[in-house]
């Protein structure tokens, strides 16, 4: 499978692009003003100017043996019972395709199974392929309550049958929420979706940029619609004004010209571009093309391989939220051997930052082998139910690979959102997406609409 191949599905559904790399290393823009460092933040109702944009993430520089992040090619292959796992994704559908995120999972299911299982229990996962309709999913619920599985796993399901799971007694844990109603539902996302993607962004816009007016530039589609929905919102809640441009799906180059030309008519402070694939290339090139020196934000997509082949030094002055640059540090480096074996080539050539929403898989399941292993360390029986109770409860747990905190229920508004910070990378001269002290875990919870 090439790389490229899973950019392409974030694409398709607007609430999806910008959580595809949410882990907790990242950068700034160089070209910014210096960000504040003040004491840090915790209220979740108001904006706040007093805590700083990054927080303190877990440091996987060093692999020790009782670090549960790193840990993992020290355990051997689990020999307790099985547990059984069900696993939920949209496939095959027009526009709705997201094999990435079974493959992940899968992945790193074959992986745990060499290294520890889930708490030293060996998994079994049953997968059910929904077709992006209501009953494809109460379907796939009934089946897999029907199968007995410990845990459901949500890849990508736009309308998952909670009633279903809770009646069977079933934990719910997804890699992140779609629709509205996911967000204060019956279950545990470990990334945050659109309303914490773009409240990170708005944060970074206000307190990084010191931006008074965003000029957003966006496609006219559902999905967008959804993303730009989300950001008006956090920028109105940030105090910062905006204004909202829109285009095709694919414009020609005059096209994406003529959307740069006009979303910078009236001097903004700072872009975001809601642009994904083959729009990262045009709206990429038409900035430069206009000679336009405005800083803009983008989604991880724009940053993948393909798209700045196309663009070169295009790009530069273009940072992407969700992107984790660092790739030696060894959580990172066991995600190569994850995920070498699932796509087929070997881990060396893995890049952790094209994976697109395969990502999300990833770091979904080793997540949670994670957490079992700490369970397990401290005499505790890992079960479905256990395990989903152990990440609500926690206080002091990270996402895999990079640290992200977990802190489920942290906003009221999201109790079933786990997750609330993303890194910022940026594009420098010569073909570096490069991490820059200061944005690599920037906290959305002030700035949730």
């Amino acid at each position: 499978m090439h790389h490229s191949s899973l950019f392409r599905a974030a694409a398709l559904t607007g609430v999806l692009v910008l959580a595809a790399c949410s882990s907790s290393d990242g950068g700034a823009a160089t070209t910014a003003p210096a960000a504040t460092t003040a004491d840090t933040a915790g209220a979740t109702t108001a904006p706040s100017d007093t805590g700083p944009l990054s927080t303190d993430a877990t440091d996987t520089t060093a692999a020790t043996s009782n670090d549960p992040f790193t840990a993992f090619p020290q355990l051997g292959a689990p020999t307790g019972d099985p547990i059984t796992l069900g696993l939920v994704n949209t496939e095959g559908v027009p526009g709705l395709d997201f094999p990435d995120i079974r493959i992940a999972i899968q992945g790193s299911v074959d992986y745990l199974n060499k290294h520890g299982g889930l708490g030293g229990r060996p998994i079994k996962l049953e997968t059910c392929v929904s077709k992006a309709a209501p009953e494809s999913s109460q379907a796939c619920a009934q089946e897999l309550v029907g199968k007995g599985v410990e845990m459901a796993l949500l890849g990508l399901d736009l309308f998952p049958d909670y009633a279903t799971y809770k009646a069977g007694g079933v934990p719910v844990v997804g890699v992140l929420p779609i629709l509205p109603g996911d967000y204060s539902a019956d279950a545990l996302f470990l990334t945050g979706g659109n309303a914490t993607t773009m409240a990170a962004v708005a944060r970074v816009a206000k307190e990084k940029f010191n931006a008074t007016k965003v000029g957003i530039v966006s496609a006219d589609n559902p999905g967008a619609n959804n993303s730009e929905a989300a950001l008006v919102g956090a920028l109105d809640k940030a105090g910062i004004a905006h204004v909202t441009v829109k285009g095709g799906d694919n414009e020609t180059d005059a096209g994406y010209q003529g959307l740069m030309r006009e979303v910078t008519k009236d001097n903004p402070d700072l872009l975001v571009s809601l642009y994904a694939d083959a729009g990262c290339i045009g709206t990429i090139r038409g900035r430069a093309a206009l000679g336009i020196q405005t800083p803009v934000i983008t989604t991880g997509i724009c940053s993948s391989a393909d798209v700045l082949k196309e663009v070169g030094d295009d790009a530069v002055g273009w940072t992407y939220v969700g992107v984790q640059a660092d790739q030696t540090s060894p959580a990172q480096l066991i995600m190569k051997d994850v995920m070498g074996p699932a796509l087929g080539v070997d881990p060396s050539a893995v890049d952790n930052t094209a994976l697109g929403l395969g990502a999300l898989g990833v770091f979904e399941m080793m997540s949670l082998g994670v957490y079992a292993d700490m369970m397990q360390a401290a005499g505790t029986a890992v079960t479905g139910p256990a395990l989903y109770d152990f990440l609500k409860t926690s206080t002091d747990l990270k996402l895999w690979p990079g640290g992200a905190p977990i802190a489920c229920g942290k906003a009221t508004a999201y109790p079933s959102v786990c997750s609330f910070n993303f890194p910022f990378a940026e594009y420098q001269a010569g073909g570096k997406v490069v991490a820059v002290a200061g944005l690599e875990s920037v906290s959305s919870a002030e700035y949730l609409p």
